[in-house]
């Protein structure tokens, strides 16, 4: 059976002061946002901070470009115009072989687990042990910086999950959800400039996202008991406390990002790289945001992992 046998990521290497911007008073960032600083490109592409996170990836676990089969880049600000796909360029830096199968998917905050599943589903299929899912979604492409509801929340980064035959994590059933209606409160407007109703994302998320988590349990035969950690894409501080709170977890669910800021389809491959305890085996975790859009899927520690 094949899972997540480790993870590399990449955060923009240049840090922003929010406190020093001015933009909101130091109460509001602190306990709403949050973010006390954002992490921000150099002037990198999205394939670059995709390299740079495979880069770190090997250095933490063995990984040779030569055996991957499959390759997956969940992004929404890719390279260029988005034509080829990022992907493909990716699959070139790398020095990846030619019948490695590459391309994109299009999604933000639930990518990573949207990607996991396509992912192992086509490695599975198709007789596949070595792939990787690279999240890249450096959102200062898009992002006015005088803008209060999003240019504090958002900071770049990238992160590549190895997929094996060796996992160290194996995944359960799956639980998606897509709210269509609202999708208009997350979107690029006509400026090419991201545009975000808060009200309307946080109200969904602290509606939805509970009773996905509730679904996703009872579909993997657990209790809230039963999960080690929650592990809640750092949309904000208030958006991940108000969820832990609803659902009574919050000694085992937090906000991590303070120090680089929501990180789109790469907060949860962070979070599962950096926030998670040898002592954890069985973990849940929950993607949302842009569509809007949902994605919860219980992790279980392979205990014969090395």
């Amino acid at each position: 059976m094949i899972g997540i046998a480790g993870i590399g990521y990449t955060l923009g290497s240049l840090r922003i002061d929010n406190a020093a911007r001015g933009i909101v008073d130091s109460e509001l960032l602190e306990s709403k946002i949050g973010v006390s600083h954002i992490a921000r490109t150099a002037g990198e592409e999205t394939s670059d901070l995709a390299v740079q996170a495979v880069e770190d990836l090997a250095k933490r676990h063995h990984f040779a470009p030569k055996d991957c089969e499959c390759l997956i880049v969940v992004t929404q600000n890719p390279d260029g115009f988005g034509l080829p796909h990022t992907s493909a360029i990716v699959h070139a830096k790398l020095g990846l072989p030619e019948s490695c199968a590459a391309f994109d998917i299009s999604l933000g905050c639930s990518g990573f687990v949207y990607g996991l599943s396509t992912i192992t589903a086509i490695m599975q299929q198709n007789g596949m042990s070595c792939g990787l899912l690279i999240t890249a979604d450096p959102y200062s492409k898009i992002i006015e910086d005088d803008d209060r509801d999003t240019s504090l929340l958002f900071g770049d980064g990238a992160a590549a999950t190895l997929i094996s035959e060796r996992p160290l994590w194996q995944a359960g059933k799956y639980v998606f959800g897509t709210a269509g209606k609202y999708h208009r409160a997350l979107r690029v407007n006509d400026d090419r400039k991201l545009d975000m109703n808060g009200r309307t994302v946080f109200t969904y998320s602290a509606t939805a996202i509970p009773a996905a988590i509730k679904k996703t349990l009872a579909e993997n035969s657990l209790d809230i008991d039963d999960i080690d950690c929650f592990l809640l894409h750092q949309g904000s501080k208030y958006i991940v406390d108000t969820i832990a709170k609803r659902l009574g977890v919050s000694d085992r669910a937090g906000f991590h990002a303070a120090s680089y800021g929501n990180t789109v389809s790469s907060s949860l491959p962070i979070l599962l790289a950096e926030n998670v305890s040898t002592a954890a085996h069985t973990i849940l975790l929950s993607g949302f945001g842009v569509g809007l859009s949902l994605g919860c899927i219980v992790l279980r520690r392979n205990s014969d992992a090395n």
